[in-house]
């Protein structure tokens, strides 16, 4: 995939579905690790169940959107941040994230469990949360550390969470599945 310039290559989107403290961050941060080694570039949206802030009080981004900017774009020569505030709360989409994204090869989803969209649950048996593929068909694989032990019968592949070079190998051998011909970014 990697010989194609950047611009003609294809996007790919997989998700990261499963509970907090199930190890989704961490298996998303070794598996970007691990593509851009593999020489592609990839990106990561990230769902918040809360409010969060990146911004810090006093600062000047900080003084714009508390004066009532509706955006604060903050632009360094090694990072872009876009902060865009509601009067109310707006649950974005997938769909209506990715084209904020520059074109990569890989975009890999950190929550938004119900999103449309090929999935990787990532599940631990000693969490003692429930499991989500018995109710979404989009959940291709199971990364978990019980490889034997599932709650229900599956026919989603399984990966051991613990060997993330085995889970990148399988996105890898496997791509096809989560190539985005629609995407626009």
């Amino acid at each position: 995939m990697s010989e194609l310039p950047q611009d003609e290559r294809p996007l790919h989107v997989v998700g990261f579905a499963g509970y907090s403290g199930s190890g989704k961050t961490t298996l998303v941060e070794q598996l970007v690790g691990h593509l851009r080694r593999a020489g592609l570039v990839a990106s990561v949206i990230k769902h918040a169940h809360h409010n969060f802030d990146i911004d810090h009080p006093g600062k000047d981004s900080w003084r714009h959107r508390k004066a009532g900017a509706h955006e604060v774009l903050v632009a360094s020569a090694y990072l872009v941040a876009l902060q865009r505030e509601s009067a109310k709360p707006v649950e974005h989409t997938v769909d209506e994230l990715l084209p904020m994204l520059h074109k990569v090869d890989w975009v890999l989803v950190e929550g938004f469990k119900h999103a449309p969209i090929p999935k990787i649950e990532v599940w631990r048996q000693n969490a003692g949360k429930p499991v989500c593929y018995p109710d979404d068909a989009r959940i291709l694989a199971i990364a978990t550390d019980d490889l034997h032990s599932l709650p229900q019968p599956t026919t989603a592949t399984i990966l051991d969470i613990n060997q993330p070079a085995a889970v990148a190998q399988w996105l890898l051998d496997n791509h096809l599945l989560f190539h985005r011909s629609d995407a626009s970014s």
